[in-house]
């Protein structure tokens, strides 16, 4: 990524959060947006501290992930200043002075001390602050104005060209990372061992990664939300699922891949999978309801599942009576940027209001009408879990699969493909696939 490129989009963003800080502190009538960038959590009755992680207001201004202790001020009219906490210590690592194609557009006050903000922070009662409520310091406790929350988070579903470009290279990172954990799979690794390899491959941690790494061999990719990752691999191996991301500038990637240790009838389901995901990719397009693409996943997938001979009802009749929602339980995806699932996926505007989601799919996290500049995620799968093919048995809906069928792929697991999508005015661009094209 070229900080030359960044540096020509960056004024641009800038200039749309401030027009978006002085509407939102409008309505709240409040002078001063101030985002604390959050602070360390430690355990309780330990000296040991969580993972730290940025207040997501705080990061979206500017590519700052590991500076705890630290404010933006935003005034209307006037530049952002940054009150930068750059502690004297010896025990850690120093953040290190603010610096990059960033940095030029903010009044930057260094201080020593995290009580020294107060100083420099203006009039309490003329604040709008925003952030979490262990980030209070003194007076200046979080207090969230809610026309202030709504107004900014429903607004973060529209991406700036420069969140774009930092999305598509946590794509690129995400993508080398994946190779090399398919290299790893087909190697004879461990979960542990290739979620070891990913992360190599990333050149991140796992505390640096936006989510913790799905990393699922045979059974284990049932588990929607599996991270266990045994240190020893399965005898035999027969499929593996990783869900996996990387970060970029505060930004997230989301992909998911599936893969047959064999060129066997699985991967064919894998590949018919897939079509049907390219199929979804393309119906991200301005006007278009979310939650349209998510039935018409379930139309696709119950499809698949015909064709290989596990359901006997038709896609519509298997969507209707509830069948395909046990072997695809989840939502179709969700909006993604500074977090992995990001806000606002139900609001029904920036004042507020939640847009419904469809009757008989509970998981579904977005239901907003797709617009230029958001960016979400298509993730269809097909599992076969346990739990949810008895419940589908105890409602009498049995008669509508092949058991037997059932049998021959449980062992796989399942099958995930996702990727992050791009809406615009014209065809959507695919994050995803472009760097696996790279």
């Amino acid at each position: 990524m070229s900080p030359s490129h960044l540096s020509s989009l960056y004024p641009q963003h800038l200039e749309t959060l401030q027009a978006r800080a002085a509407e939102a502190l409008r309505r709240s009538g409040h002078d001063y947006l101030v985002i604390p960038s959050g602070t360390l959590h430690y355990q309780a009755f330990d000296d040991r501290d969580y993972p730290y992680a940025v207040n997501p207001q705080f990061k979206a201004w500017l590519p700052l992930t590991q500076a705890p202790g630290s404010w933006l001020v935003i005034t209307p009219g006037a530049r952002p200043k940054l009150i930068f906490l750059q502690p004297h210590d010896y025990w850690h690592v120093v953040p290190a002075a603010p610096a990059g194609y960033w940095a030029g557009h903010f009044d930057i006050e260094v201080i020593r001390t995290a009580d020294a903000a107060i100083r420099l922070l203006p009039p309490v009662f003329r604040c709008a602050i925003v952030g979490e409520p262990q980030s209070a310091l003194g007076s200046y406790v979080p207090n969230n104005p809610e026309p202030v929350v709504q107004y900014l988070e429903y607004h973060r579903a529209f991406k700036t060209p420069y969140e774009i470009e930092m999305m598509r290279e946590a794509s690129r990172i995400g993508v080398r990372a994946h190779r090399a954990a398919e290299r790893a799979f087909r190697a004879g690794a461990s979960e542990f061992g290739i979620h070891l390899a990913y992360c190599q491959a990333a050149g991140q941690d796992a505390n640096d990664l936006p989510y913790g790494n799905i990393v699922a061999l045979n059974e284990h990719a049932a588990v929607l939300h599996y991270t266990h990752r045994d240190r020893l691999p399965p005898a035999p191996v027969r499929s593996f699922l990783i869900d996996a991301g990387a970060s970029f500038g505060g930004y997230a990637s989301d992909i998911t891949r599936t893969y047959s240790a064999a060129d066997d009838e699985f991967a064919a389901m894998i590949r018919a999978v897939d079509a049907a995901q390219l199929e979804l990719c393309d119906m991200v397009r301005a006007g278009t309801d979310y939650a349209h693409i998510h039935l018409q996943a379930h139309r696709l997938l119950a499809g698949v599942l015909r064709d290989f001979g596990i359901l006997k009802v038709s896609p519509e009749d298997a969507l209707a009576r509830g069948v395909s929602s046990a072997f695809f339980p989840h939502g179709i995806g969700h909006g993604i940027g500074l977090q992995v699932h990001d806000v606002a996926g139900l609001a029904a505007s920036d004042a507020g209001g939640t847009i419904a989601k469809p009757d008989g799919h509970p998981y579904l996290r977005l239901t907003r009408t797709l617009a230029p500049g958001m960016v979400v995620t298509i993730e269809p799968g097909i599992y076969f879990i346990d739990m949810l093919l008895d419940e589908l048995k105890a409602k009498g809906q049995g008669d509508a699969v092949d058991w037997d069928r059932v049998d021959a792929f449980k062992p796989y697991g399942g099958i995930r493909i996702e990727d992050d999508v791009v809406c615009t005015d014209d065809a959507p661009i695919n994050l995803t696939r472009e760097a696996f094209a790279g």
